[in-house]
């Protein structure tokens, strides 16, 4: 039987390593072609590695929440076809002799040089306190282990309430709790018993003193991606000197020319039409005619952006944030554009975006108007140097000036918010372009055909 020696693929050109989340397939599964084996997380974004080939996994290489480096091998995979089929392997193909493929691989891939599995077991005495114990254990448990003094036999005897009976978090935090108020008899019985204690809030984190929380309250650990988020927002403000500019339009014709056409628009198109991309065709038009506003900064110098690459701010279904890209956003039409902004909130809210769909973004737009905000000031998306926020449409009484005199009447008024970095973008340009978006979107011509 041939090994296929499955490897971390690469997930775009900045993207060096991830973390795995959860392994969809444990060894001995069947594996058919392009089935997810696991899903990883890197800086980016979250996805699935895929196999290549069909067989039975055999060993899994990395644990649940190991970083892995892009290349890395991560699991063998048992493919059935005969040996010569190792030849074909990624590593045959870059030259790898066959004596190297037959080397044992590491059991958490760290720098390629850790003990074996079997130089483990002759290390560490069989019934020791700090045996190897057969149950997994997250990092995170094994740290709060550590501190409290619970050896592993201890740690076996805890009831789980997690995945096949995994210990958790919150059982052994709340195993901690009960165990300094309960007799060790009392402690005993309902290990034996299997008695899983209730839970209680915690500081989900190795870094930080595990305390129970009274009166109420509840601590929260922030998630992988809302720590990613906070980094990058404290980052932007500590980088850029940031300025908001406002305007108020009336997009009155815009409201009804989406009104009148967006039936007839998703029956031909099988497409919905929201404001979105109509906001990001005025930016597009807006930078053409202002280039200096799709630049980035690097040091004392201004890196002036070929491509105009529109970043759009989709909130996820968890409450927290990502930012998709959609690419050359100059070359499409509206259509095209419309197709752009469903694709990847659709693929946003299901999990299912690419490294490469979250890179490469030199202007931001987020719809604060989606959750019935007028207005805001948001926070640069470094390393670009201006966002927009488009506010809620509402219909107020407004002057209409008219040759034949002024009068009041209900239209659609909308606020756009510009933040921009004041260190390159100066007032009269960060004024100036979002007046220009306005009075792109004031303009339009209910006669358009699409």
């Amino acid at each position: 039987m041939a090994q296929y020696k499955l490897l971390l693929p690469k997930m775009g050109e900045s993207v060096a390593e991830a973390t795995i989340i959860k392994w969809t397939k444990k060894p001995g599964d069947h594996i058919e072609v392009d089935d997810t084996v696991m899903e990883i997380a890197t800086d980016k974004v979250d996805s699935e590695v895929p196999s290549p080939v069909s067989g039975k996994l055999v060993e899994q290489l990395f644990k649940d929440n190991d970083v892995a480096q892009v290349g890395a091998v991560i699991a063998i995979i048992e493919t059935g076809e005969p040996e010569e089929v190792k030849r074909d392997s990624p590593k045959a193909a870059a030259g790898i002799s066959s004596e190297q493929d037959n080397i044992a691989e590491p059991i958490n891939g760290q720098n390629g040089q850790v003990p074996f599995i079997e130089e483990l077991e002759q290390k560490t005495a069989p019934g020791s306190a700090e045996r190897i114990s057969q149950r997994f254990y997250s990092p995170l448990v094994k740290n709060i282990a550590t501190q409290e003094g619970i050896s592993n036999a201890e740690l076996d005897q805890i009831p789980g309430r997690g995945a096949e009976g995994r210990l958790t978090k919150d059982d052994l935090l709340s195993y901690i709790q009960n165990k300094g108020q309960q007799s060790p008899s009392t402690q005993s019985t309902t290990a034996k018993q299997g008695h899983a204690p209730v839970s209680e809030p915690f500081i989900d984190s190795p870094k930080v003193e595990v305390k129970s929380v009274s009166g109420g309250d509840e601590i929260i650990e922030m998630d992988r991606m809302r720590r990613l988020i906070a980094d990058h927002m404290v980052m932007s403000k500590q980088t850029s000197a940031h300025v908001t500019s406002f305007v108020e339009a009336d997009v009155t014709n815009l409201v009804l020319w989406r009104e009148k056409i967006k039936n007839s628009f998703e029956k031909r198109e099988g497409e919905k039409i929201t404001f979105t991309p109509i906001f990001i065709e005025a930016v597009v038009k807006a930078i053409k005619d202002l280039p200096m506003i799709n630049i980035s900064v690097n040091g004392t110098q201004i890196i002036k952006k070929k491509d105009i690459n529109i970043s759009m701010a989709t909130a996820l279904p968890s409450g927290n944030l990502i930012v998709p890209v959609i690419k050359k956003a100059d070359q499409l039409n509206l259509v095209g554009i419309t197709k752009a902004v469903n694709d990847l909130a659709n693929r946003a809210r299901n999990n299912a975006l690419k490294p490469d769909d979250v890179q490469g973004g030199t202007f931001t737009i987020t719809n604060v108007g989606s959750f019935g905000n007028v207005m805001g000031t948001p926070i640069i998306n470094q390393p670009q140097v201006a966002i927009l926020a488009v506010g809620a449409i509402k219909k107020k009484p407004a002057v209409i000036e008219t040759p034949q005199g002024d009068y009041i009447g209900i239209r659609h008024m909308m606020f756009l918010s510009l933040s921009y970095d004041h260190r390159v973008v100066d007032g009269a340009l960060g004024g100036t372009f979002v007046k220009k978006v306005a009075d792109y979107l004031e303009s339009w011509d209910l006669a358009r055909e699409i």
